[in-house]
């Protein structure tokens, strides 16, 4: 079942601040699968970035929806790949990197 924009909204507070997480997968909140890529497909992406993907100038980002929304096999093969490269990162640290407390401005 996909939430509707009307139920989306149910869930944020109408006051005391924007800490209500919302998930961007109403299908299988709780679970790790390809389920978000078929709700994009589908136009139901939680974030107007989330459609882009299918409606941007690169088609490339356009065939990865779509294939991974039909192979949830590559999509966790490709994910896990991911996730090793970017914990080959190495962070700027000390003099050489700062952690913005403002992301729009330096410290």
């Amino acid at each position: 079942m996909v939430m509707r924009k009307q139920t989306r909204k149910s869930v944020c507070p109408r006051r005391d601040g924007d800490n209500t997480p919302a998930p961007l997968d109403f299908v299988s909140p709780t679970r790790f699968d390809n389920s978000y890529f078929k709700l994009v497909l589908g136009g139901h992406g939680l974030l107007p970035s989330d459609q882009v993907l299918l409606t941007g100038n690169g088609r490339q980002a356009a065939e990865l929806v779509k294939t991974y929304a039909a192979n949830e096999s590559l999509f966790f093969q490709q994910f896990a790949k991911s996730m090793v490269k970017m914990g080959n990162i190495n962070p700027l640290t000390g003099l050489k990197g700062q952690v913005r407390k403002n992301c729009r401005h330096v410290n």
